[in-house]
């Protein structure tokens, strides 16, 4: 069983699933009010891989990402821009739909948004008013963290210590500078729902514990999200659910920063690049390469020379592809290993590659893995070993495709004229055409292209 490191236990342990050969995942979803960020696209894309994989290794995987449409900061969009709240929510989430897709993420098994469990979140808030760990003041209602004994695990502190470096809070009356509101009385002009505690909406907090348990049930197996959201989003949904006597996540793991300089990438920083704009000016696949070889728990910088750095190396994967005519795969669909014929250099390095992968989800070391595959395969090709170079590149592909990344063996990933130039080059290159090779790589200059020999045959990018 992979081990993935638990933020609770702040080690990494063993995955101990709650249903045998079965694995259900609760990842927070966004805020629809803007476009994604870069930060998003690797929140995304850390999910997918480790949902992939899991499915890829033989477990059947439950996955459930949620969509926060109703809050203050969609509120403040809407108002800004003179248009209801609904609007805002339907274009922003389209707009999330759209990179997702274009990255290549699988769509969850189930989407819910907060607006549709309002109804659910004030049978909670009930609860909690009913066991007294929680209380009333002039705007609304609050959860009182000093009810739970362990508040403050996720953190990695005390109490009291959160206590005294808390800062100061808009309401004075609150009894602990860390209590949470879990109900906000209605505003003029706001949306607002009715409850027995009278007119408002719910507090962010809470309705990640109704839809988790709503959907998932008790001692679901997997809470995960960034780092921003372990405290204190997280450990006051924790909180909640042990006030309540709820078993709730078996395993918490968060991801690291997308990085600028020596901040996170975020928009209350005004330091986000939107996800829609690098996605038009490179291909999505690269984004994901650029993930998959940093650890997931650690920062990683997007820049334009990483950027590009990782569209050279999908170049080399490309180039495999068309050199073995590799059927694509990781589009839609969430393949699985048994799905393929692995002889016994190829079982081997899906060993080693599954290895990798479940210590704790080590995607560096199992993409290195695959590229030193990748040039013994271009090797044993150049050496007459035609079947065993297919083989290899065939278990190429289906390790990649395990961690969701498609591998483009046609000329549709370049232009016509371009693909053409290409194939040309290096069909001249392997009858030692010398001349006619430097013609097509000037022409392929000519066109905008950075061209370069890799080990597999000619690579082009843009600049």
């Amino acid at each position: 069983m992979i081990r993935l490191y638990d933020s609770a236990r702040a080690q990494v342990t063993p995955l101990e699933s709650r249903d045998k050969g079965r694995v259900s995942i609760y990842l927070c979803g966004p805020t629809v009010y803007d476009l994604p960020h870069l930060g998003h696209g690797r929140h995304a894309l850390v999910w997918d891989v480790l949902r992939r994989w899991l499915i890829f290794s033989g477990l059947e995987v439950r996955f459930v990402s949620n969509i926060t449409d109703i809050d203050d900061k969609i509120i403040a969009r809407a108002d800004a821009e003179h248009v209801g709240e609904e609007e805002i929510t339907a274009t922003y989430e389209a707009a999330w739909w759209a990179a997702l897709d274009a990255l290549g993420v699988a769509r969850p098994d189930a989407t819910p948004h907060a607006t549709a469990y309002v109804e659910s979140m004030v049978e909670l808030i009930e609860e909690l008013l009913e066991r007294d760990v929680a209380y009333e003041l002039d705007d609304g209602l609050y959860f009182d963290v000093g009810a739970v004994a362990d508040y403050g695990l996720l953190a990695g502190q005390s109490l009291e210590s959160l206590r005294s470096g808390a800062r100061v809070e808009a309401n004075p009356d609150k009894r602990s500078p860390l209590d949470f509101a879990l109900w906000k009385n209605a505003k003029f002009g706001e949306p607002s729902w009715s409850s027995p505690f009278g007119s408002g909406r719910p507090g962010w907090h809470t309705e990640c514990v109704v839809m988790s348990l709503g959907l998932l049930g008790d001692g679901f197996d997997i809470h995960g999200g960034g780092l921003d959201l372990k405290f204190p989003h997280h450990e006051n949904e924790r909180a909640q659910a042990v006030a309540l006597g709820r078993h709730f996540a078996g395993h918490w793991v968060h991801h690291g920063w997308v990085m600028v300089g020596e901040e996170k990438m975020s928009k209350s920083l005004g330091n986000f690049t939107s996800l829609t704009d690098l996605l038009a000016q490179t291909d999505p696949r690269a984004y994901r390469l650029l993930v998959l070889r940093s650890h997931y728990r650690s920062p990683i910088e997007v820049s334009p020379s990483t950027i590009q750095d990782a569209e050279r190396a999908l170049a080399r994967l490309d180039a495999l592809a068309r050199r073995f005519e590799l059927a694509p795969l990781a589009g839609t669909t969430l393949e699985r290993a048994s799905s393929f014929e692995w002889r016994d250099e190829e079982r081997a390095l899906y060993d080693v590659v599954h290895a990798a992968m479940e210590d704790d989800l080590d995607t560096p070391a199992a993409v290195a893995v695959l590229f030193e595959a990748l040039t013994r395969a271009n090797t044993l090709a150049d050496e007459g070993e035609g079947d065993r170079a297919r083989s290899l590149a065939v278990a190429i592909g289906a390790c990649f495709a395990g961690l969701g990344l498609r591998l483009v063996a046609d000329a549709s990933a370049l232009d016509t004229e371009t693909a053409t130039l290409v194939a040309r080059r290096d069909q001249a290159r392997a009858q030692r055409d010398w001349a006619n090779a430097d013609r097509y790589r000037g022409e392929l200059v000519a066109l905008g292209w950075i061209v370069e020999d890799g080990p597999s045959g000619t690579v082009v990018r843009r600049g």
